[in-house]
């Protein structure tokens, strides 16, 4: 990140109108793991999330299309159009689905990539899975993409398919954002195929990460497996350039305000303190329920700190919401069971008849509801191991349009490149932890607010939509340049 900017370090000042808005001028081709759309009793809906958000206007504008799976294993779909956006749905079989995403992807590489805070299972057949599928998008988009269209890929499930695609159509632009960590070498040399995943992303023209960690680590990977020249953004292949760059991925803020200053939130915001019986000091986590969120440690700090008498279990209550996520793989199961039983022995240490002391909900929230309940909630506690981004910091701070919530952020997730207003800790630390919290629910009305609207200030600087355009003009001027070269 260039701090004076807020845009993407490019490695040339001259690329700077390549990563301002603009409206892209090729066709474009996002893929990713999900369709855009889920299918309800009305028929075919938008999904919820940023990203949906932030591509599917720029796909009316353009005619453009989206690859993904469905999420319907039991048959085939046709390709179909929702809204001005021509959809090709990727079969994936049950099979599959347990092969390639629960295994290779989610028990393989997400801790992998993640610093290891699990042990990764390494299974060839969910390899051989994982090859298939990405040869299955890699045909897809091959069929998809109009000539000289921009093809965007999103995400670790997909990191093959750069350079297959790149083998089957030289002439697109290619791009890949990766939307969690890339390890340092250290770690992803344990992966058997580290060399095939290297080779795939470097099928790229551009590739994206959250961090300039992420980007520095890959770099240090090409080189170690590849023996590749870099120079400084650029990796030389034999037959086109990568370039690889950090891209902090944010949300959308004007959606985000605007339900935020609703009379409906502020209404819901004042029941849900009343419901928790109008404590002084409400903290909030808001987590997928996945090991790498740090939510035990973060229950465990809460229960020492009303061990020690420094919280009131009277005056300071917590709320803990945990989406279900990966149910069918075993660590996630484990990770259940394991916050739940921490939940029912602190209530039922500390809590009162009818007041518990933690607020448990195992499930998803409406985006309002959600919105109310960042509003209500004084102290947010965001405290991952490892995380690419993080964008319920991001949406705290953007909810809190007036009050004086304080952001308690790890130092370990990407967010806090940019959020250095936030209580930043070291997750791993349960006495920085604990202090961290007492630091957060002390602080000094003045120093909260001061450091609310520096935080809301730098989200403003760039939301959901200026990413996706600062990712797509780079890409766009590089094919634009590569044509005029072969001109």
């Amino acid at each position: 990140m260039n701090p004076d900017t807020d845009t993407p370090d490019t490695g040339n000042p001259d690329d700077a109108a390549a990563v301002t808005s603009h409206t892209p001028s090729r066709p474009i081709v996002i893929a990713a793991n999900r369709l855009p759309v889920m299918r309800t009793d009305e028929g075919w809906v938008p999904s919820p999330g940023g990203l949906v958000r932030a591509l599917l206007p720029m796909l009316r504008t353009t005619g453009g299309t989206w690859v993904g799976w469905s999420g319907d294993s039991s048959a085939a779909i046709d390709p179909f159009h929702v809204d001005g956006v021509d959809l090709r749905p990727v079969p994936i079989s049950a099979e599959e689905v347990e092969l390639y995403y629960e295994g290779f992807s989610n028990d393989g590489l997400w801790p992998l990539y993640h610093d290891a805070l699990r042990e990764s299972t390494y299974d060839s057949s969910q390899w051989d899975a994982y090859v298939a599928v990405n040869e299955r998008f890699a045909v897809e988009l091959a069929s998809a993409a109009p000539p000289n269209a921009v093809v965007w890929i999103h995400d670790y499930q997909l990191q093959l398919v750069p350079k297959m695609l790149r083998e089957l159509r030289t002439d697109v632009t290619i791009g890949f954002f990766l939307h969690i960590p890339f390890p340092p070498y250290e770690l992803f040399s344990r992966l058997p195929w580290r060399t095939e995943i290297v080779e795939g992303l470097l099928g790229c023209d551009l590739l994206g990460f959250q961090r300039p960690m992420g980007t520095s680590n890959f770099i240090t990977a090409a080189q170690q497996l590849l023996n590749v020249d870099a120079h400084h953004d650029v990796i030389e292949n034999p037959d086109h350039r990568t370039r690889v760059g950090a891209f902090p991925i944010s949300i959308d803020v004007a959606d985000v305000e605007e339900m935020a200053a609703g009379r409906a939130t502020r209404q819901r915001m004042s029941q849900i303190r009343a419901r928790l019986g109008d404590p002084e000091v409400i903290l909030l986590g808001v987590d997928r329920l996945d090991y790498t969120k740090g939510i035990g440690l973060r229950l465990k700090a809460f229960a020492a700190l009303l061990e020690s008498g420094q919280l009131d279990p009277e005056r300071h209550v917590m709320v803990q919401v945990a989406t279900p996520t990966r149910e069918a793989v075993e660590h996630y199961q484990d990770e259940r069971h394991q916050i739940e039983r921490l939940v029912g022995e602190i209530n039922g240490r500390y809590s009162r008849i009818g007041l518990p002391v933690i607020h448990y909900l195992y499930q998803s929230l409406p985006f309002d509801e959600l919105i109310a309940l960042y509003r209500a909630g004084d102290v947010m506690l965001v405290t991952p191991f490892r995380d690419g981004m993080n964008l319920v910091a991001k949406e705290y701070a953007a909810a809190h349009i007036d009050g004086d919530g304080v952001l308690v952020l790890s130092e370990f997730a990407g967010a806090a490149d940019e959020l250095t207003d936030a209580v930043l800790v070291n997750p791993h630390d349960d006495e920085a932890l604990q202090q961290a919290i007492i630091t957060a629910g002390e602080m000094h009305r003045r120093e909260r607010r001061e450091r609310r609207e520096g935080l809301r200030n730098q989200i403003r600087k760039s939301d959901v939509q200026g990413w996706a355009d600062r990712f797509l003009g780079v890409m766009i001027a590089s094919a634009d340049a590569r044509d005029a070269a072969n001109d």
